[in-house]
């Protein structure tokens, strides 16, 4: 049995699967995910788990050299964003309109559904290399 980490199996699987430059997305409990892209639905009521939560866990285990959000996290969610470049403080972010990112859903490795509640928590994040 799996002691530290990622301990959800469906999420540790997606990561160990993952190569440069793919993509795994995490997000909030209202995101709509496109048929055909994985969903791993964490969420259990408001904010249970966390988005923060959920990608601090993923970042202990995947190495990740961009991100995506959406232009409007600026505007609707400024926390987030700030807690978002706290903990990836020297990683690259691209800013696409919503509509976009969740067009991009469609080339994640699975999505994983957060109990979040707040506008725009939602990020794609491309893998790097440990090498």
């Amino acid at each position: 049995m799996k002691k530290s980490g990622v301990i959800n199996s469906q999420v540790a699987a997606v990561i160990a699967d993952m190569g440069h430059m793919d993509w795994l997305s995490i997000g909030d409990a209202g995101m709509p995910v496109p048929k055909g892209t994985p969903k791993i639905d964490l969420a259990v009521e408001n904010g249970i788990p966390s988005f923060m939560m959920v990608l601090k866990n993923v970042l202990t285990e995947m190495k990740v050299q961009r991100i995506y959000l959406a232009e409007e996290i600026k505007e609707q969610n400024s926390d987030q964003l700030a807690a978002i470049k706290a903990i990836l403080p020297n990683v690259e972010i691209t800013f696409v309109d919503h509509s976009q990112l969740k067009q991009d859903l469609a080339k994640t490795h699975a999505f994983i559904r957060t109990g979040e509640m707040t506008p725009y928590s939602n990020i794609i994040l491309e893998s790097g290399v440990t090498f």
